[in-house]
């Protein structure tokens, strides 16, 4: 009798051991994992154009169209834009429409940001496209992204959300993967902006 006690009592060590190991290989490759920032953006002549993802392009190029308001969603996001005749907006929460709709106001700059834990694991960047100059160098964690007293639209933004301390200023980064998303929407009978 004590030795089929034995032989249970073994076996649940070996499951519980099991399961131990198992929760630790799943937090050690999920601790990694890069998060998934999704933003859609309100657009002169079109409204709300599909959700994006990434660093995907949300809005146009070359069809001299406004970004008129941007909704962003992650946890602890905040962002701020800078719109026509009115300035800075104000900082709003993920999943909150930033921005107009219906006033024929363009967007002119953004500022964006994390709070709460996620500003400690990571860092979030972007870039836009400004009407006359095209897409700004990336920037992040707060810092303006477009033009504010000089009257320029912003086109189109592409957001990135990384692990803190992974440098995203990369110049070949840029190219590839500006190269490959034009490539792959024309190879989808998208247009090259990737907006439709």
């Amino acid at each position: 009798d004590c030795y089929h006690c034995s032989e249970a009592i073994n076996m649940i060590r070996k499951i519980f051991i099991a399961m131990f190991l198992t929760a630790i290989l799943f937090f050690a490759q999920n601790a990694h994992a890069e998060p998934h920032v999704n933003y859609r953006v309100y657009v002169q002549d079109y409204g709300w154009m599909r959700p994006v993802r990434d660093g995907e392009v949300a809005g146009t190029t070359g069809r001299s169209k406004r970004l008129e308001a941007i909704v962003i969603d992650f946890d602890g996001i905040e962002y701020n834009p800078h719109v026509q005749d009115y300035g800075w907006r104000g900082w709003v929460p993920s999943g909150v429409i930033a921005g107009t709709t219906g006033e024929s106001r363009r967007m002119e700059a953004i500022r964006i940001r994390l709070k709460g834990s996620n500003a400690n694991r990571y860092d979030v960047y972007y870039r836009v496209h400004i009407e006359d100059i095209g897409w700004t160098n990336w920037v992040r964690n707060g810092e303006v992204a477009g033009t504010t007293g000089e009257g320029l639209r912003m086109e189109a933004i592409a957001i990135r959300v990384v692990q803190k301390g992974r440098d995203y200023y990369d110049d070949y980064y840029d190219d590839y993967y500006d190269d490959y998303y034009r490539g792959r929407n024309r190879d989808r009978g998208r247009y090259d902006d990737g907006w439709y």
